[in-house]
């Protein structure tokens, strides 16, 4: 997120649609330098060709003030087009940054509240295994997990991997809630099982933690 000074001294944000405007803009510009270059294209000299003949008077077969009129706007737009791109870069940036902050914050928030309900349960099954662009990878699912909670499986009414694996089915395309222990802190994830290029709808492999080991 992106923050500039108004006229009158207030702080004003860029947000998601101030993005958009601006590749609106660049689009537009864009479009403008193509139909600068197309006169030029009509006019069959391009961006370099000469406009004086051979003996060095200006060129008699060609519009001249039209060329040097698109030539002029072609560079002044190039400038625009540039200056635009470091806005859009530098928003995206801001914005990105934000998101990564409010995600952290909320996971903060989350690991606060599971703390503050009481005791934490123990996990009944761990994650030692994630492949790559699955729904478990882009959920944030990662090795070493220690589930304390799929779903409506929890400590509480665990009894093997079929209970999980029955969840799953049922909830194709449907977001889940996913609780573990990582680094010695509580997780939350929202995991939605569905078809990839991969086997399975996880994408992950979970093994349960024998009693007494956890």
């Amino acid at each position: 997120m992106k923050t500039t000074e108004g006229n009158n001294g207030a702080t004003m944000t860029i947000t998601a649609n101030d993005v958009k405007n601006l590749i609106k803009k660049k689009d537009d510009i864009e479009e403008q330098i193509k139909a600068y270059y197309d006169v030029l294209d009509d006019q069959g000299v391009g961006e370099e060709g000469s406009l004086v003949d051979a003996e060095g008077f200006p060129r008699s077969d060609v519009n001249l003030y039209q060329i040097r009129t698109a030539r002029h706007n072609i560079s002044c737009l190039q400038n625009d087009h540039k200056a635009i791109m470091v806005d859009i870069e530098d928003a995206l940036h801001k914005l990105h940054a934000r998101e990564k902050s409010k995600h952290e914050q909320d996971e903060c928030q989350q690991a606060e509240a599971m703390e503050q309900v009481g005791p934490r349960p123990s996990p009944f099954a761990r994650v030692d295994g994630v492949t790559q662009g699955s729904p478990a990878c882009r959920a944030g699912i990662r090795v070493g997990d220690e589930v304390i909670e799929f779903g409506s499986v929890n400590t509480g009414n665990f009894q093997n991997l079929a209970n999980i694996a029955s969840v799953v089915q049922h909830s194709e395309g449907t977001p889940l809630r996913v609780s573990v222990i990582r680094d010695d802190k509580p997780t939350q994830m929202s995991l939605t099982p569905q078809k990839w290029s991969g086997r399975g709808l996880l994408g992950c492999n979970i093994v349960p933690i024998p009693s007494g080991d956890s």
